[in-house]
């Protein structure tokens, strides 16, 4: 049996009822909105604010089904909450919010925007929207999912009572395109740092240089082996899930010979990760695309270098004090003319501004006021 939930702190004071809605679940092990939704969850707890927290997760369910995690209310539906699935999982989800009488939701991507117009008509649910990267301009998608991710991005820019975004390249879109005002709120990254490291379980060759995203074409991931293969001194480990697609095993193929690069599978265990951008001597990231990237800014914490993709994303979240390429040559001369000195200033640089805007802590507070 569920154990009951008070609805009144002990001060008699009436919780306010959020549901995040979005996310595959909690605890993390997807990506980051749910890394976002698990820290929201343990701020809250922290906390002890006067809410009662819910966040739904989707498949594949876990075969234990807690039903709380950090004193939120897990609620599980059988719908992925990713690809063209997260559309009815997004739709659910806001109908039970409404149905529930839920005093704010945070609706984390435009997934089930359709619903919001008719949410807001008929409930006094406050809706906090945080849009996600620009999602309908990515390369990815074709025409049709480009027109239809247009038009959730303008119906969650016009439904929500608060728009927020990660990046304020984001918001400047928002505020150009829509003329409608928007919250910029980025992404924590000191959780990277809050476990213990433990050993990564392949081999680190000394003074390597990392990278680590998803195997996509809009994260540059050729135009970086292409660089390291130019540079044979240089070792490179890249982590990612080349056997996802087509494109990562065609990628993977090209460039597995080459001895001075290690190509790894993802690794999800923190610990490991830790010692893995511990160990690192530069971080290459090639995102090209979707606002704030929580794997830049976890790895800013570790006060390692961050060579980035050239693009208004990468420049806000750096503050611009990264250093930046556009092409397979810029990564080749930027990487040969780092010097141990310019690395420690960048690499100082990028874990003071990551102290400065990036942990939990301020966005969590930042996040509760909005739906508060």
């Amino acid at each position: 049996m569920s154990p009951t939930v008070s609805h009144r702190t002990e001060a008699g004071e009436r919780r306010r009822k959020i549901m995040i809605v979005g996310c595959a679940g909690v605890p993390a092990a997807y990506g980051g909105f749910e890394t976002l939704a698990e820290n929201l969850v343990v701020y809250s707890e922290r906390s002890a604010l006067p809410v009662e927290l819910t966040v739904f997760c989707g498949e594949p369910l876990p075969l234990d089904r807690p039903d709380q995690f950090h004193g939120a209310r897990l609620r599980y539906l059988p719908l992925k909450a990713n690809g063209l699935s997260s559309i009815p999982y997004d739709l659910w989800s806001l109908a039970v919010a409404a149905r529930e009488r839920a005093d704010a939701v945070l609706v984390l991507g435009v997934s089930g925007a359709i619903g919001l117009g008719l949410m807001r008509l008929l409930t006094r649910t406050r809706i906090v929207t945080n849009i996600d990267g620009i999602e309908w301009r990515r390369a990815k998608w074709g025409r049709l999912a480009r027109t239809f991710l247009r038009w959730s991005e303008w119906a969650a820019v016009h439904w929500s009572h608060e728009v927020v975004a990660d990046n304020e390249a984001v918001a400047e879109h928002v505020r150009s395109r829509y003329g409608v005002s928007c919250t910029v709120i980025a992404y924590g990254g000191d959780h990277a740092m809050a476990v213990p490291a433990t050993p990564y379980p392949r081999p680190l060759p000394d003074g390597y240089a990392l990278a680590l995203c998803r195997i996509e074409p809009e994260n540059n991931v050729e135009m970086i082996l292409e660089a390291y293969a130019r540079l044979p001194d240089r070792p490179l480990v890249f982590i990612g899930n080349w056997n996802a697609s087509e494109f990562g095993r065609t990628v993977r193929s090209r460039y597995r010979h080459c001895a001075n690069i290690s190509l790894h599978d993802p690794e999800y265990d923190l610990g490991a990760l830790r010692t893995l951008r511990a160990g690192a001597c530069l971080y290459l990231h090639g995102h090209s695309a979707g606002g704030t990237n929580p794997s830049l800014v976890e790895m800013m914490h570790f006060g390692v270098p961050v060579l980035a993709f050239d693009c208004a994303f990468n420049r806000h979240t750096t503050h611009e004090a990264a250093l930046f390429f556009q092409t397979a040559e810029d990564v080749v001369q930027q990487v040969r003319a780092l010097t141990p000195q310019r690395a420690a200033a960048v690499g100082g640089q990028m874990a003071q501004i990551a102290v400065s805007d990036y942990t939990w802590t301020s966005i969590g507070g930042r996040y509760f006021r909005a739906l508060m």
